[in-house]
């Protein structure tokens, strides 16, 4: 059992739900079906495409069931608790991506029945209903696994979020390449894949995702296996993105393709067995599930002890609240965990979510209107295709790059990571202006920088938010702080870019030449600048913090 249960097996679950869950990026692929089958004008279809933006930032609902069921669990799985009965073990983070997939399977098959025509087509408040409800599916997975991870793995909280942020943006260019290999040409059925593909992985795999608590391990060096393998996928991807761009494929180069996809996701879990099976020769093994009135029911401990007495022991714990014996005599560093209300009421989070509304709403202005910004400046149809293409990749360098970097400088430097905030956005800064300037090969540069830093937001924004707030609720306040992205999305891209090219445009509705962008570029560059400094501020306000309490609690971790 120990060989299943395991921290390294959920990790490896997790990557695989966190690879399939992306569907909200492909809406690209069946946009053009949907539109004309449904009878949608242009503003029609962009009122779904909202909806569905802000079904996939939305993810409050995911964060109160993550921590109520948790909760749950914890409560009544004390010794003595009213509570404690057998619905003790059917509670537990299973139960969230249970509802995320159900989410998932509802949404896109109502939206398969209508375009196929098994239903007539829905009035636009009830099709758009169904695209949040899908998309907001991707937040309950998404949480479910970054919060669960981040109570796994609490030393380094950046690593694994860099990790299953990284496969969250790399998803996109998974579920089109599974596409392009089957379903080519023919994107109502893969509505349909969209339904069935990442509720079926959630089955398959939600059991294996549960909390841990780890002591006496050196998990870093299975984490960073675990990275190896990440930045291993994201060049075989950049390298079949590049190739299907100019080479066609016969279908048994497809094939080839997606097999080799296919190998390289299973390596987690080769991966998973290995660590595994490493501290199993270490250290002798037994796997108990402990029950009776002098345990916690429904708690599964798999301890490893050796002969000199030091131990390494897998705790399951229904919540962060459980008491487990850990072998340092260092006090670990008290955590305040704030709730929602108690968040809002704080200058840190709104802080926070001046960040991301700019932070993040300037990335997705930007990749919104890469085609035209290519278009103006005269770049060709292969060369935008590109870069689009490589936007995922430059998206998931920053997820992966920013945990594991953040993890870095707070270990080795001590500095918090509120300052590597405020270098990604000076680097966004510097983005925005390049793409302003409209030079030759400005887009080969300046998209490069802002998706880095786009990216790297996504990873240090919840690790940030557990820190400051503490981990017991942070999928409910890190994804109120999220919200904030399709917000930002709105002003900077419809408000700002497409206000400012509508009034460059002809009758035709098309712009050529470098102003068609270059002085909304410059407001965005000037609006991040603000928010840098807002950052910065942050990083001055929380300074003291970090060294008292955070860098501790590490180096207790590290001991």
């Amino acid at each position: 059992m120990g060989w299943v249960a395991n921290p390294w097996t959920a990790v490896a679950a997790a990557i695989w739900i966190q690879s399939s869950c992306g569907a909200s990026y492909t809406f690209s692929i069946y946009s053009a079906v949907l539109k004309s089958t449904q009878g949608y004008d242009q503003s029609t279809l962009d009122t779904v495409s909202v909806f569905k933006d802000i079904g996939a930032n939305f993810g409050v609902l995911s964060g109160l069931l993550y921590t109520a069921v948790v909760s749950y669990t914890h409560r009544s799985a004390l010794p003595g608790s009213p509570s404690k009965s057998k619905w003790t073990s059917l509670s537990g983070p299973w139960v969230v991506l249970a509802s995320g997939a159900v989410q998932f399977f509802a949404g896109y098959l109502f939206i398969w029945a209508s375009v196929v025509g098994l239903i007539s087509p829905p009035p636009v408040p009830v099709m758009s209903f169904f695209a949040w409800l899908a998309a907001n599916g991707q937040t309950f997975l998404n949480t479910t696994n970054v919060v669960t991870g981040l109570r796994n793995f609490p030393g380094y909280s950046g690593t694994i979020i860099g990790i299953m942020k990284g496969f969250l943006g790399l998803s996109g260019a998974i579920l089109i390449q599974i596409y392009h290999t089957f379903f080519d040409g023919e994107p109502s059925t893969f509505i349909l894949m969209l339904a069935l593909l990442p509720s079926l992985i959630c089955v398959l795999f939600m059991f294996l995702l549960r909390i841990y608590e780890i002591h006496g391990s050196d998990y870093k060096k299975h984490l960073d296996s675990f990275s190896v393998v990440t930045v291993i996928i994201v060049a075989y991807l950049v390298f079949i993105i590049m190739l299907q761009n100019f080479v066609r494929l016969p279908y048994w180069g497809w094939m080839l393709e997606f097999v080799i996809l296919v190998v390289l996701l299973a390596s987690p879990f080769v991966i998973a067995i290995k660590a595994h099976w490493e501290e199993s020769q270490n250290f002798p093994q037994s796997y108990t599930i402990e029950s009776g009135s002098s345990t916690n029911k429904g708690t599964t401990s798999s301890s490893y002890s050796a002969s000199g007495g030091d131990q390494v022991e897998y705790h399951e714990l229904p919540s962060d609240e459980g008491q487990v014996q850990g072998t340092s005599d260092d006090e670990l560093p008290q955590e305040e965990d704030k709730n929602l209300l108690q968040a809002i009421c704080t200058l840190e989070f709104w802080m926070l979510f001046v960040i991301m509304i700019s932070g993040l709403g300037s990335g997705l202005a930007t990749i919104n209107n890469m085609s035209q910004i290519g278009q103006s400046l005269g770049y060709s149809t292969i060369e935008i295709t590109n870069m689009v293409s490589l936007w995922s990749m430059w998206n998931f360098l920053g997820r992966f790059g920013g945990g594991h970097i953040s993890d870095y400088i707070m270990h080795r430097k001590g500095w918090p990571r509120p300052l590597l905030m405020t270098a990604t956005l000076g680097m966004m800064v510097v983005g925005h202006l390049i793409i302003a300037c409209g030079f030759r090969g400005n887009l080969y540069l300046g998209p490069v920088l802002v998706g880095i830093g786009y990216g790297a937001h996504w990873s240090l924004m919840p690790t940030i938010t557990s820190e400051i707030f503490g981990v017991k609720h942070m999928g409910t306040i890190f994804n109120a702080i999220a919200a904030a992205s399709p917000l930002g999305s709105y002003i900077l891209s419809v408000k700002v870019v497409g206000y400012i090219y509508d009034k460059q445009a002809d009758e035709d509705n098309f712009c050529f030449g470098i102003d068609c962008f270059m002085s909304s570029y410059f407001i965005l560059a000037g609006v991040t600048f603000l928010t840098l400094l807002v950052a910065l501020l942050l990083y001055f306000r929380t300074q003291s913090f970090y060294k008292q309490v955070v860098l501790r609690r590490l180096k207790h971790y590290a001991r």
